[in-house]
């Protein structure tokens, strides 16, 4: 069965939460799957009509439909009696669980706006964040309590604090028992398409996030534009590992929440536990970022997964967003995984996460590219005075559509050059070819110019990757007094294998004179939860004198 939204509905996120446990209240909705953490696993609902089993190793918890409504109608009412009201901010600070999807519909249901944050903030950053934001509450889990002890007390305008596990530390109120007391019924508040919905932030590659402000207009058209790219059905299966703070994650589970289907949320990202839930969830949809492709790749490669013992067939899709996706892995993984479908997702939170450009299923003859306007987007290619350029030539992406921001909170400066005339100008360079298909180029502020010549460092990683022996690699332009920069490959090797910087520079003369590295450095690539390389990091290492150092590392 496929249920599409018509366009002419008007509806929210929250009516498609309360649609489905209508129509399919017994059927499960959500399932967690934690490999590791099941003996001490210490946030739950605290209840016994949640199904929980354990399987070898795993630990499985799920919830129905009907569960998944109730839960969050909970949340929304206890919120409502700490004085929770349309506009108010309620910020989000969990793990991926079977508790975070309902806490977030439970916020939007009293009209307030989530504000979901990331896992790895500091206790400083944490800090900012709420008060950027003007949270008002905070709901928190148990891995966060030494840095929300950190701050607690010194918040501006934090109010409630509300813990979700067991051993409530001081200061917190226990969410799950006052939960416990409230109504299941959902409270009588009216949502509208132009109400504002959530903040999410900027991953703060540039310094601390920006808060960026949607709307429930943004939120309902994701689901819209994920189930139009990826044709999701009652039958289908969507397996989500990425962090659920993060647009994208939440908004390509969207398409299951329009379609009905099951979810399942998996705490771990090793090859053997992603193949493994494949089979015994028996998942039809894969969202994975590149390091976690790449690891099944390399893992099958090593023979420590035999594909034999999973159970695969009824996976159709694998798609991948959140960072340039190296076409030399795609190839590998299309050759492993013949019968696959895959599709390329770019995105940004400012435009509510992954679809404004897709490569499109159809399209796999075109990968390299990041594709073509996604469903109800736009997109150009425009120079810095806002006009087209030519086929070939580079400049910044452009989108608009009706999943762009609103504006970054509180900071109308950075609103304004970033929105100008409906359009989102991204900060990604790019290219079109002759059939309308966008090359991602790089980040404008990644750009490198050396000797008066622009160098693209995501051409340059791409190459790299394509080394039989290189895992990951990145490219950061270093000060030079003669050329102003050049451009340095950190480069992280595969398991089990070595090679020289003599054998690097070899590998590299296929590629211009100009583009090829002229520091060749071996170490870790740092990554962010969704999979992007935090260049900043690598900047402060090896700009400030620890160069040398880096590069004895084989």
């Amino acid at each position: 069965m496929f249920y599409k939204m018509e366009e002419g509905i008007h509806m929210t996120i929250v009516d498609l939460l309360d649609r489905n446990a209508r129509l399919y209240p017994e059927e499960e909705a959500l399932v967690e799957i934690n490999p590791e953490n099941h003996p001490s696993r210490t946030t739950t609902w605290r209840e016994y009509n949640l199904i929980e089993t354990a399987e070898g190793e795993k630990y499985r918890r799920a919830i129905t439909w009907r569960q998944f409504e109730q839960k969050a109608n909970q949340a929304a009412n206890l919120l409502l009696t700490r004085g929770i009201k349309r506009g108010d901010k309620v910020a989000i600070l969990l793990m991926n669980s079977l508790e975070w999807l309902p806490i977030y519909f439970g916020i939007l249901k009293t009209g307030a706006l989530a504000v979901p944050m990331n896992y790895r903030y500091t206790a400083e950053e944490i800090q900012y964040c709420l008060e950027l934001s003007d949270s008002t509450t905070l709901i928190y889990g148990p891995e966060f309590t030494d840095r929300v002890a950190q701050i607690q007390g010194n918040v501006r305008g934090l109010s409630t604090i509300f813990f979700v596990g067991k051993d409530i530390p001081s200061g917190a109120e226990d969410f799950c028992q006052y939960l416990t007391y409230c109504s299941k019924t959902a409270p009588a508040i009216e949502l509208k398409e132009e109400d504002e919905a959530a903040i999410y932030f900027s991953s703060g590659t540039t310094g601390f996030p920006k808060a960026i402000l949607h709307i429930h207009k943004a939120l309902i058209n994701s689901a819209r534009t994920e189930q139009a790219h990826h044709g999701q059905t009652r039958n289908d299966v969507f397996l989500c590992i990425p962090p659920l703070y993060h647009t994208g994650a939440k908004m390509h589970w969207f398409g299951s929440l329009l379609s009905g289907s099951r979810s399942v949320l998996l705490r771990g990202v090793s090859p053997e536990w992603i193949l493994q839930t494949v089979s015994q969830e028996k998942a039809t949809i894969v969202w994975l970022l590149v390091p976690w492709a790449q690891d099944i790749l390399d893992a099958i490669d090593r023979g420590e997964l035999q594909l034999e013992k999973y159970r695969l067939s009824q996976w159709r899709l694998m798609h991948i967003g959140a960072q340039p996706v190296p076409p030399s892995l795609i190839k590998r993984w299309m050759q492993i995984f013949p019968h696959h479908q895959y599709d390329t997702n770019y995105g940004l939170s400012e435009s509510i996460g992954p679809g404004c450009v897709h490569l499109g299923v159809e399209n796999i003859s075109k990968v390299g590219a990041i594709g073509i306007p996604g469903y109800l987007w736009e997109a150009k290619v425009l120079d810095s005075t806002g006009g087209q350029v030519p086929m070939g030539e580079v400049g910044e992406l452009c989108v608009r559509g009706p999943g762009v921001m609103q504006c970054y909170y509180k900071n109308p400066t950075a609103t304004k050059e970033i929105l100008r005339d409906g359009w989102l100008w991204t900060g990604d360079m790019a290219r079109c070819d002759e059939d309308g298909f966008i090359y991602l180029v790089d980040r404008k502020k990644d750009v490198i110019i050396t000797g008066g010549e622009n160098i693209y460092p995501v051409q340059i990683e791409d190459f790299l990757r394509s080394s039989e022996k290189i895992k990951d690699a990145a490219v950061i332009g270093l000060p030079d007094d003669r050329l102003g920069e050049i451009a340095a490959a950190v480069i992280e090797l595969k398991p089990g294998c070595t090679a020289t910087e003599a054998e690097i520079d070899m590998f590299c003369q296929e590629l211009p004179r100009y583009k090829r590295p002229r520091k060749i450095i071996f170490a870790n690539i740092p990554r962010n939860p969704t999979g992007k390389i935090e260049k900043p990091k690598l900047r402060s290492i090896y700009c400030s004198g620890s160069l040398v150092e880096a590069q004895t590392t084989k």
